[in-house]
């Protein structure tokens, strides 16, 4: 770490700007950054200080964001790195693919900043660690990508409360419609793109479009499938909203389905977690379902512009919780619920914020952890079941797990996957 980081680390409570205004560098926004950027230009007292991106034309949408606000123009990096160079910056908000998650988030806590980051936080089951890890020695609020809804907490709080009984299954839904990527040639990097920062850690190889921008998702190498992207919003909220943490058994199948392309991750797959914390079992069941597919309990919408490709396609996307005397549907900032044999009618919620910025800034201003709503720890957590259905999916078979040794029992192979061989420099280290 430079001089200049530990100065600023050393000050966990100071901002570097005045009048409590926090200074944000927004930091990857081909797709999903687009929307940090967009709250906080409307947040009170923020102010986008840097915008960086490997991509000369996504940063010229950025600019162009921040610019059509009446905003300042904000200073602009290519190398992440040169963003911790920057003193004035509070705090990034990291929105870049997956295999860069970890490692971009040490690197600002080293620095001083806190950090948002989008999910899931960590490519592997190494980093998800490293992260909460670099969170806790820095003494940085760490905001993760998920779990910062406010009708989610409302959800937790009635379910724990019996609203539906004794609560004993949740179901995660992700029935969103992916078109085939197709196949992509080999080809000369874009001009304007630094696509050795873009692939960071992961291995050097050859470019090609569908492995770059939002395509990324569905290869191994920097992306988690739809089960790491759009699905670990709703894996979270049945995990969290479950009361559970890490499961004892493991179980996912599936395949890629339909299409011939160039795809390596599943565009259909269930994974079956069981827990048993407390001596109590509980079930949590997760579907990825990538065709036009029938809604579920009433769960369908049109997909937003966030949705990258999927933008404006019908989807299902939300869970399902079953007690007892009912069930409880959460669908994107409501829930409902249905008691009894009849299924009748009970409590409801109107739609709330689902965003988490202004209470991550509100961390970063107060320093209280204990107020975020999606805290880098329990964000670590889903992340790790992420990839425990990845790995269970990828060797073909059941994972018995062992949380206090974090490992798959008796299972080496599975064991092998839960880290990479990361490409010099971009290397996250054993210990932060």
């Amino acid at each position: 770490m430079s001089s200049a980081a530990a100065a600023t680390a050393a000050r966990p409570h100071a901002l570097a700007s005045a009048n409590n205004t926090v200074r944000v560098a927004c930091v990857g926004f081909n797709n999903f950054g687009r929307t940090h950027i967009a709250s906080y230009l409307g947040l009170p007292n923020v102010e986008i200080a840097a915008l960086c991106d490997i991509d000369d034309s996504v940063m010229a949408r950025g600019l162009k964001m921040v610019e059509a606000a009446g905003k300042k123009r904000p200073a602009t990096y290519t190398d992440y790195r040169k963003v911790l160079d920057d003193k004035s910056i509070d705090a990034v908000s990291i929105a870049t693919p997956n295999h860069n998650h970890t490692l971009q988030a040490i690197w600002g806590c080293q620095a001083g900043k806190d950090v948002y980051v989008e999910k899931p936080c960590s490519h592997n089951m190494f980093e998800a660690a490293r992260i909460v890890a670099a969170s806790r020695k820095y003494n940085r609020i760490v905001q993760h990508g998920t779990g910062a809804s406010i009708v989610l907490h409302e959800t937790k709080r009635r379910l724990q409360e019996g609203v539906i009984g004794d609560l004993y299954l949740a179901r995660g839904l992700c029935f969103k419609l992916r078109d085939t990527i197709g196949r992509t040639p080999v080809e000369p990097v874009p001009a304007g793109v630094d696509y050795n920062l873009w692939l960071g850690p992961a291995p050097a190889t050859p470019f090609t479009r569908n492995r770059f921008h939002y395509n990324f998702h569905w290869f191994w190498d920097y992306g988690n499938g739809d089960f790491g992207n759009q699905g670990c919003h709703q894996l979270h909220a049945a995990r969290w909203a479950l009361g559970v943490k890490y499961p004892t058994k493991v179980s996912a199948t599936g395949g890629h389905f339909v299409f011939d392309d160039d795809q390596e991750t599943p565009n259909h797959m269930v994974v079956t977690f069981e827990f048993d914390e407390g001596g109590r079992k509980k079930m949590l069941v997760f579907e990825v379902r990538g065709w036009v597919t029938n809604p579920e309990a009433g769960i369908v919408e049109k997909a937003d512009a966030a949705s990258g490709p999927a933008a404006g396609t019908i989807q299902t996307v939300g869970n399902i919780y079953y007690g007892s005397n009912g069930y409880l549907v959460l669908d994107r900032g409501t829930y409902k619920t249905f008691l009894g044999k009849k299924q009748e009618p009970g409590p409801a919620a109107a739609p709330q914020d689902q965003l988490g910025f202004g209470n991550f800034i509100d961390a970063v201003r107060n320093r209280r952890r204990e107020d975020q709503r999606a805290e880098i720890e329990e964000g670590a957590i889903t992340t790790v079941l992420v990839h425990l259905g990845n790995i269970s999916y990828r060797l073909g078979r059941s994972l018995r797990f062992d949380a206090n040794a974090m490992s798959c029992v008796g299972d080496a192979e599975a064991n092998a996957m839960f880290r990479r061989p990361y490409r010099a420099p971009f290397v996250v280290p054993e210990r932060v």
